[in-house]
């Protein structure tokens, strides 16, 4: 009996650093959590770059060599072929920029939705905050972003040495602001079609196929001025994405759709989904090892 009183005093004076408790209601998202865990979540991002790149001849040059091909291929099809204006902007840049900006979004919204049934090994072992993945997911395709915009950089200077002026102002700083746009767009859409597929494992397969369909609904290889008169024009207005694409667009040439309206529109629908995805992300992960 003494000893028993001993021990109860001792574990009475213990402090802990951190207390794992389940979530009490569904609001209880804990993102203070995360920013504890950011340690982790740059080793995440470091490995994810690594480990893409470890066994490959090129590494990194892939990121250089996909859009430079890529936009060949556009200048054949849509260009040439399609002849589909591109509202003065030449049409080297204007796919390129289309494309560097759409491979962010499609990159993060590609490898957030496999959240669970790729880390699945990681997540019945040890316990860390889930949401840093598709976080370290995010981040990482930053990486690869960075290198395709300096590509696109490079391509604005050298047509600014053949006489194509540059339009670099004030508005370049809404550069950050688009990317944190199409960042938190693929977060959310990523975050909620990985927790769906813990039970549906079918969405893995029409993932991919569905982003190359979305592509085609944004304006990518065609400027949404070309669609003035249709039909179907105000379908692709309604699209979150077209806003973010046509400031792009105007940010970086002057050519484009800009205002603080469909901006505002994007952000709200953005929003909404991301905090969907989030309430959705915190429900599934208390119970997805049961199901994967």
């Amino acid at each position: 009996m003494i000893q028993n009183t001993e021990d109860t005093s001792i574990a009475a004076k213990e402090e802990w650093d951190m207390v794992i408790q389940p979530k009490a209601h569904l609001l209880d998202l804990n993102l203070k959590e995360v920013w504890r865990y950011r340690d982790l979540l740059l080793l995440f991002v470091k490995r994810d770059f690594i480990a893409q790149y470890k066994q490959t001849i090129l590494g990194p040059l892939w990121h250089i060599i996909q859009p430079i091909f890529t936009t060949i291929m556009f200048l054949l099809i849509f260009g040439k072929i399609a002849n589909i204006p591109t509202d003065a902007v030449p049409p080297v840049l204007f796919y390129m920029s289309g494309i560097t900006i759409w491979n962010y979004f499609a990159s993060c919204l590609n490898s957030t939705s496999n959240t669970f049934v790729a880390n699945a090994g990681i997540f019945g072992k040890v316990y860390f905050p889930r949401l840093v993945i598709p976080l370290s997911n995010v981040l990482s395709n930053m990486v690869k972003f960075g290198i395709q915009f300096l590509l696109l950089l490079a391509m604005m200077a050298f047509y600014s040495f053949r006489g194509y002026p540059i339009h670099f102002g004030i508005t370049w700083l809404w550069i950050p602001v688009l990317i944190l746009m199409m960042a938190g767009l693929g977060l959310g859409l990523g975050i909620i079609i990985s927790s769906l597929t813990t039970k549906y494992r079918d969405l893995t397969v029409l993932v991919g196929f569905a982003v190359q369909l979305l592509m085609y609904a944004t304006p990518i290889v065609y400027p949404l001025s070309f669609l003035k008169g249709k039909s179907y024009a105000r379908w692709i207005q309604w699209n979150p994405l077209t806003p973010i694409v046509e400031s792009w667009r105007y940010v970086l040439f002057g050519q484009g759709s800009f205002t603080a309206g469909t901006l505002l529109y994007s952000t709200g629908v953005i929003a909404a989904i991301l905090f969907l995805g989030l309430l959705i992300f915190s429900k599934v992960e208390r119970t997805f090892m049961d199901t994967v």
